[in-house]
């Protein structure tokens, strides 16, 4: 995808993947939109250093920054970060529903939505000084890092999200075991943080209570958790299908069923508004923030709660 920006120069297609390069484009227009909005007064001025106060050590102070300001600062390391981040991506079968030949902001499917709003919220947190780290899970946890706040951990995260990209062209049969990954990622997340998790939770239909009883083992843990529920919104929700027989396939099971869709459209809806009134009620009960993301509707409905959370957790 080409991306019209004129502030993308050839220095920045040097220094930034493509991933990154569509991550700091969501942000920044993002940002602009904040700083024109009643939300203007949120902490989204990022800064490289700090102020040098007096009596400490001087072993820190950038000496060159002081030869262009007349000014000290003293340079921000990673133990300095105000939030530590874990970004928790469900990358079973159904997540690359609806099928895509490739990514592309322009047509998403859930597996890419939620890359590029991880890449998005990833590029914000490194722009704020903060750690993040990255977790994966299907039936098993197949990639987690802890939450730094280094380059080479945000190249390591974005190399990651970009793989998931790449699976779209052949997506993976995998099956989801949510509740047993949640639990193996509460235990390696070494120190309080922000957990944001991105999921359709099509398999936990039937488990809530295994599902919560592995987010509750997060927040016993002292972790905060933010839940994207991720869907399109249209035919998951809504059963939004023209008056005609369909063939239904379960992506993760391969089992395929007839119908006829005004047929189950009324109860299709109703079990779906049941299931997802329960999760917002358990997530209630919880103190986990439940947030419904819809593919379709773009990226400021995950960084604008983000940035809430944020703030509410100085």
């Amino acid at each position: 995808m080409a991306i019209e920006d004129q502030s993308v120069n050839r220095k920045e297609i040097q220094e930034f993947s493509h991933l990154e390069l569509i991550a700091k484009q969501v942000v920044e227009g993002f940002i602009t939109g904040l700083h024109k909005s009643p939300f203007h007064g949120f902490s989204v001025e990022f800064l490289e250093h700090r102020i040098y106060n007096t009596g400490e050590s001087t072993k820190h102070i950038d000496w060159k920054l002081f030869g262009r300001t007349d000014k000290l600062f003293t340079k921000r390391f990673e133990e300095e970060t105000n939030l530590r981040c874990q970004l928790v991506i469900d990358t079973s079968a159904s997540m690359f529903y609806p099928e895509l030949k490739q990514a592309s902001l322009e047509k998403q499917n859930k597996i890419s939505f939620s890359v590029y709003a991880a890449a998005s919220l990833a590029f914000l947190l490194k722009k704020q000084r903060d750690a993040v780290g990255l977790s994966l899970f299907s039936d098993k946890v197949e990639v987690h890092t802890q939450a730094k706040s280094s380059s080479i951990q945000q190249k390591l995260i974005f190399r990651e999200l970009e793989r998931l990209l790449d699976e779209i062209k052949n997506p993976p049969k995998k099956t989801t075991s949510a509740y047993k990954a949640l639990h193996e990622i509460a235990e390696n997340i070494s120190k309080r943080s922000l957990v944001v998790i991105f999921s359709d939770m099509m398999d936990e239909i039937g488990r809530e209570d295994e599902l919560f009883s592995a987010l509750q083992h997060l927040k016993h843990n002292k972790h905060e958790v933010v839940l994207f529920h991720v869907v399109d919104k249209s035919k998951e929700i809504d059963f939004n299908f023209e008056n005609r027989p369909y063939i239904f396939v379960d992506v993760e099971s391969g089992e395929k069923v007839k119908v006829h869709a005004n047929e189950v459209k009324d109860h299709y809806i109703k079990s779906m508004a049941e299931y997802k009134s329960m999760l917002k009620l358990r997530c209630g009960q919880y103190k986990i923030d439940y947030v419904e993301a819809d593919i379709n509707h773009g990226f400021n409905q995950i960084l604008m709660p983000y940035l809430i959370k944020r703030e509410r957790m100085q």
